[in-house]
């Protein structure tokens, strides 16, 4: 019983498709925020350094950097405030979550993109 309510309520949000990225991906994911009684789309514009994959409460966190100053922001996959995403570059990696990028700098924070078929 309970099952098929909570399969219901994900088959409703899981209408949605974003476009397929993967960690290392640069994206922008352009995101609606309301303050007040006004609404305005934010472009966030990063890095995919993790994806949590569990259903409708699935997530991706997205870093950039503001200065000298690493900012992260997760983002649900479902939510209908997360207008479109948009992907920059393919990033080429070898992990499925980059937190170990918070501790790099500079040019030691480049990812290699990814070529075309792969």
């Amino acid at each position: 019983m309970q099952n098929k309510l909570i399969e219901a309520v994900e088959a409703e949000y899981k209408t949605r498709q974003l476009p397929p990225f993967r960690s290392g991906d640069t994206v922008r994911v352009n995101f609606r925020i309301v303050e007040g009684n006004k609404e305005r789309v934010q472009p966030y514009e990063g890095l995919v350094i993790a994806i949590h994959k569990a259903g409708v409460g699935s997530t991706f966190k997205v870093r950039k950097m503001v200065g000298d100053v690493g900012v992260e922001r997760t983002f649900p996959y479902y939510s209908p405030r997360v207008e479109s995403v948009e992907i920059k570059r393919t990033g080429r990696v070898r992990r499925a979550k980059l937190y170990y990028m918070r501790k790099l700098k500079g040019k030691a924070a480049r990812i290699k993109e990814r070529k075309k078929g792969f």
